[in-house]
């Protein structure tokens, strides 16, 4: 697949700067408040790429960088992929060893840092760093590259080396780190031409949006650059920039489809707000649907697989019946799903959802075991269970480790979620697998009221029993929380709910009060 791909694709970031050198002085990046120019942005890598060359970086290398969401975070990446050297946008782990075990595991030959993020690498004493915007006893590489030449350079990505490492979304422990050659890594981004395109990126960097920046930038659109996610300011940011595209985790959809700042908004300018996560039973998608219109998206993908699949506005819209799908699977992409005894499951059978593209990760970075685990000839093993309909829609059960075959059925934590979802009192439901001790398949469900209100978690298990029968509904561990922990990235923290819920005595999370600039998953008590 790769050879394929390095026939038909160029280096991303050769594509990028040839995009950027047409109609200069346009906006390309906005960031609180001020404009970064197509020019300013191409001049800006070609001084970062001298100043990075100029310190040894080139290919072989890895950049690692603690980036917020601001326009030299972006820069100096391009900059380092110029010189052919791999780059990652690292997580902003809470604990400290997670992020030394993490910087272990990838090896970068550099680490950048900038003043929102120097406090992440206090412990980091065997990294070389460099720092940008940051009065630190390291190079200042923004100093350093000011007074170097912004002349175009001749680029050094080779195709078939390694380009990005991308992580993963750590909801169960220390995130994984897939790895990706130039080739591929350009098959994600480089996609149909789109110069009306206004994305806003609220999203961590090290995430997708790192994949949303590079392919609207290289479409010929603009990047509105916020600091984070919070509700009433991505509303208020759509109607002031004008934002066209919008991409949340679901906990995030939910949250603002909510806010009561939806009504007041102005959203017209929206085209497309996509959102992934892994829970999103049809309940709810039904209900953001009638309160943000006809403008949702649902896409199904990976960090090490790529984009799978797409249920766009106009399915999403117009087709209620499609809301429990994760939409066609993309030309280009081939799906098989496959049974527990090895063959493979034909459409409308439930299997586990194998992955092969051009897009697809060649393995993690230093993990030789995981690796052969997840990729297989070519093919990721999502490890999620699904079905392909008679219609050629991807439905996704869940995760392996959710799902379990009861009374003949298929039950994934979709399937839970939903019903309780539809509950009055229950303004949003996850659940996932329970680790329990005689083997037996069991979920934790964890359900949120609507504000000032309480669940009725009695009548919770009364309708699971109704829908499922007693062998389903007794297999739930039900609790309430105030607001279910989040991520960094915005997705359900699976470890600190059962830490805090099903470990400990059960006790109901709070909200605690909102303050300015706190991030989404410090808001809502996440680790």
């Amino acid at each position: 697949m790769e050879a394929n791909a390095e026939t038909i694709y160029r280096p991303y970031v050769d594509a990028l700067l040839s995009e950027l050198k047409t109609r200069a002085y346009e906006p390309v990046i906005r960031h609180q408040g001020k404009d970064v120019t197509r020019g300013e942005l191409r001049s800006a890598i070609f001084r970062y790429a001298r100043a990075l060359d100029a310190l040894g970086i080139g290919r072989d290398a890895v950049v690692a960088l603690y980036a917020p969401n601001r326009p030299d975070a972006l820069a100096v990446r391009y900059a380092a992929n110029l010189l052919g050297a791999a780059t990652m946008f690292l997580p902003a782990l809470a604990s400290a060893e997670s992020r030394a075990t993490l910087l272990a595991r990838i090896r970068p030959t550099l680490l950048v840092v900038f003043p929102e993020t120097a406090h992440l690498v206090r412990d980091a004493v065997d990294q070389r760093i460099v720092s940008v915007g940051y009065e630190g006893p390291w190079v200042h590489l923004d100093r350093f590259a000011s007074v170097q030449s912004d002349q175009p350079l001749e680029s050094r990505a080779m195709p078939h080396e390694l380009a990005v490492i991308v992580s993963s979304g750590g909801t169960t422990g220390l995130p994984k780190a897939s790895r990706r050659s130039f080739a591929a890594y350009s098959a994600m981004v480089v996609s149909a031409r789109d110069a009306k395109r206004r994305q806003l990126i609220n999203g961590p960097l090290a995430y997708l949006s790192q994949v949303l920046v590079d392919t609207t930038l290289i479409g010929g659109g603009s990047v509105v650059l916020e600091r984070e996610y919070r509700a009433p300011a991505t509303l208020a940011m759509i109607e002031s920039e004008r934002i066209t595209d919008l991409f949340l985790v679901e906990p995030e959809l939910f949250e603002m489809m909510d806010h009561p700042d939806v009504s007041r908004r102005d959203l017209s300018s929206l085209r497309c707000i996509a959102h992934v996560g892994g829970s999103a039973p049809a309940a709810l998608r039904q209900r953001a649907a009638r309160r943000l219109g006809p403008v949702l998206a649902h896409m199904y993908g990976a960090s090490e697989a790529g984009l799978v699949s797409v249920l766009p506005p106009p399915d999403y819209a117009t087709n209620p019946a499609r809301l429990d799908s994760a939409g066609r699977i993309r030309p280009g992409v081939e799906v098989r799903l496959r049974c527990v005894d090895g063959s493979l499951a034909a459409n409308g059978h439930a299997g586990s959802i194998e992955v092969r593209s051009a897009a697809v990760a060649h393995g993690y970075r230093n993990q030789a075991v995981e690796s052969a685990q997840k990729f297989k000839d070519g093919w990721c093993l999502t490890g999620d269970i699904g079905l392909i309909d008679d219609n050629g829609y991807l439905h996704v059960i869940g995760r392996s480790s959710d799902v379990a075959e009861i009374d003949q059925r298929t039950i994934g934590p979709v399937h839970i979620e939903d019903v309780l979802c539809r509950l009055p009192d229950v303004r949003y439901a996850v659940a996932f697998a329970a680790n329990t001790q005689d083997g037996e398949h069991a979920w934790n469900a964890v359900v949120e009221p609507w504000a000032g209100q309480r669940v009725d978690v009695a009548r919770c298990t009364r309708t699971l029993n109704a829908v499922f029968g007693d062998l389903v509904a007794n297999a739930v561990r039900l609790s309430e929380a105030g607001a279910i922990p989040l991520t960094e990235q915005g997705k359900v923290d699976r470890v600190a709910i059962e830490r805090v819920l099903f470990v400990q005595p059960r006790t109901t999370i709070e909200k605690p009060p909102l303050r300015a600039h706190r991030p989404m998953s410090e808001r809502l008590g996440a680790r």
